[in-house]
């Protein structure tokens, strides 16, 4: 899942970054409110930080102008403004949810996690499957047939986007763009060694084989034949 980070504060934006990334988020960061709009205009994120004290364009603008070009990915705005007045002027605007400095970054993520939680239960389903794998993003966990499969935060990253993609074929540039941030050289092996390592946890000691390489393509997850 890609993370937007919209913070003008370089020292709370690497606090945050290096979390998600840590937790297995894909993450981009801006430090301005028109940077911020143009990127969700182009790229489709799964949900936004957005500071409320940003040059160029504040964070409220910003969240009201995502609503009106209908844009709307879950935000969480940050914000040192405590009272119940700048809360609910931040969920009129179109805010999911509301967060105020300080703050730890175990609270980031959990309120993060349940608001993926909703937007995935409004989009998407929160179990997948191929074969006999099966993944329920409510309880984050991964079965092959009654085996539980033990997953790295990146391992169940690349797992999910390929249950959201079974049958696809994705090449390693947008597995990349999906799993990591843009930024990642596209020369290096990354993606070869996480597939193996996640081919090896659900593939290796099965008969049938679910995760395929196509060479000079990609990957594709797909039911056996």
């Amino acid at each position: 899942m890609r993370i937007l980070i919209v913070e003008d504060d370089t020292k709370i934006a690497s606090f945050i970054e290096k979390g998600l990334k840590q937790a297995g988020y894909a993450v981009d960061h801006v430090t301005d409110g028109e940077s911020a709009l143009e990127m969700v205009g182009l790229n489709p994120y799964d949900a936004a930080v957005i500071d409320i004290m940003l040059p160029k364009l504040d964070g409220l603008s910003l969240i009201e102008e995502m609503r009106r070009l209908g844009i709307a990915t879950p935000v969480i705005i940050l914000s040192a403004k405590r009272s119940v007045d700048d809360r609910i002027k931040g969920l009129k605007v179109g805010g999911d949810d509301y967060l105020t400095k300080p703050f730890s970054f175990s609270e980031l993520l959990v309120r993060m996690q349940a608001l993926l939680r909703r937007a995935g239960m409004a989009s998407s389903p929160p179990r997948f499957s191929v074969g006999d794998l099966r993944m329920d993003l409510h309880t984050r966990e991964v079965f092959r047939g009654e085996r539980k499969i033990e997953l790295q935060p990146r391992e169940f990253s690349l797992l999910e986007y390929l249950l959201r993609n079974k049958g696809n074929v994705l090449s390693k540039t947008i597995i990349m763009e999906h799993v990591w941030d843009y930024h990642f050289d596209p020369q290096t092996n990354v993606v070869d060694v996480l597939v193996s390592r996640l081919r090896s946890k659900i593939d290796r000691d099965f008969d049938k084989k679910l995760l395929h390489t196509l060479r000079g393509v990609g990957y594709v997850l797909k039911d056996p034949e």
